[in-house]
């Protein structure tokens, strides 16, 4: 077992257990509980280097029961500790706490936290990513592209808000409920989206966190009261993009666009799944932009080849999509789709209105679209102009060679 698979070990019984004993001690003992995890991945790493037991997840699991023992002997000496474990974990089996539905009872509360209102956006996903999915701060501020000091800053805020506003470790009422599913399901979009296009610099693909969206997305439709048609759309949405990932990449770090991916690599159970999940998503009232996005991927994924894709209807998705949900990255979409079309007169009154600030790390991709346009329509010499602009803005390295290669061709 090398030192990625126990990395992936901890971070998924990490989730777990700080969603475990929350449910025991309560939200106020949160840093405590983070503590109390530490030293149990110190004590397993430590013991670990000898030799690795033969079920690690039981090994984990045991001892993460036996530091709760401790805090338990612990929080005893505290009578306000104490008045809280009479009439909670003490009087419950603790064994109990620990079976499986029990595990995902607690995450799902866990993520309603994570993503309550009171928590600032990015608060929320920094939040999300440390208890529920049990990344490091290095790892947080690698997969948001910032500083570990102002993630830990904002995990510090988040905390403090948690304690403050006196958010509590449940589901919320039941009239809330439609709202702040729909905060978890953006966070969850955003953990997949980050894994689908990594912003750091030497990876485009991170397939932690689109597993670890999956694995949040299935959490949620686990439990009937979590199910709606934007909870069902976005799974499809999640296993149709994750049913590219082998095609997206070569063995030698090259990108390979959507053209060129060899469609025998996509994962088609993925895409059974995916689609699986559709026909249950519209079988509710609700209608999100993951439906439209879905379908989007979907007729990429029906198409037999690049030629084959039919232009016209993701067009018309895409209208639907800036329609519901408008984004200057929505509208750029919209536009190389337009090229594929060949409809260049729409594209050139179009393309100059595309704020470039609002692209933010994508911003790159503006200025391919237009060195694709001007090549399309024969201006080699904007092409050339307007790909460099390109690769001064591109921040990752495989995007990079993969638009120097583009360049190259045009030459």
């Amino acid at each position: 077992m090398d030192s990625q698979v126990v990395d992936h070990l901890f971070r998924h019984q990490y989730g777990k257990m700080i969603a475990v004993l929350t449910n025991i001690f309560g939200l106020p003992h949160l840093e405590l509980i983070e503590d109390a995890l530490q030293d149990t991945f110190v004590k397993a790493t430590l013991q670990w280097r000898k030799k690795i037991p033969e079920n690690p997840e039981a090994w984990f699991i045991k001892s993460a029961k036996n530091r709760t023992i401790d805090l338990l002997r612990k929080v005893k000496a505290d009578q306000v500790r104490s008045d809280k474990i009479s009439h909670g974990a003490a009087s419950i089996h603790l064994n109990d706490l620990f079976l499986d539905h029990e595990i995902e009872d607690s995450q799902l509360r866990m993520i309603f936290v994570a993503c309550h209102p009171e928590l600032a956006p990015e608060e929320q996903l920094a939040f999300a990513l440390k208890t529920i999915s049990g990344f490091s701060l290095k790892e947080i501020s690698a997969a948001l592209l910032t500083k570990e000091e102002t993630i830990k800053k904002r995990l510090s805020r988040a905390r403090k808000k948690v304690a403050e506003k006196q958010i509590r470790f449940e589901f919320p009422d039941k009239s809330e409920l439609s709202a702040r599913l729909a905060g978890v399901l953006r966070v969850i979009y955003l953990i997949f989206n980050e894994g689908f296009h990594s912003t750091k610099r030497e990876q485009l693909i991170d397939r932690e966190l689109c597993g670890e969206a999956l694995r949040l997305n299935q959490l949620l439709l686990k439990k009937e009261m979590l199910r709606s048609g934007s909870s069902y759309a976005l799974f499809g949405l999640l296993c149709f993009h994750a049913a590219r990932l082998e095609s997206k990449v070569s063995e030698n770090d090259s990108i390979i666009d959507l053209e060129h991916q060899d469609r025998s690599l996509w994962h088609f159970p993925l895409i059974k799944i995916g689609n699986d999940s559709m026909n249950k998503a519209v079988t509710y009232p609700d209608r999100s932009k993951y439906h439209l996005e879905a379908a989007i991927a979907a007729e990429h994924l029906k198409a037999k080849s690049f030629q084959d894709t039919n232009w016209h209807a993701i067009l018309e998705l895409y209208k639907k999509l800036q329609q519901q949900n408008p984004s200057e990255l929505g509208r750029l979409n919209m536009l190389i789709v337009l090229i594929q079309l060949k409809k260049f007169d729409l594209v050139a009154g179009e393309l100059p209105l595309i704020d470039e600030s609002k692209l933010n790390q994508r911003a790159y991709l503006l200025w391919a679209t237009w060195a694709d346009f001007h090549y399309r329509t024969g201006d080699k010499e904007s092409a050339l102009r307007y790909m460099d602009k390109a690769l001064e803005t591109v921040n990752n390295v495989l995007e990079r060679n993969y638009l120097l290669k583009k360049r190259n061709d045009y030459l």
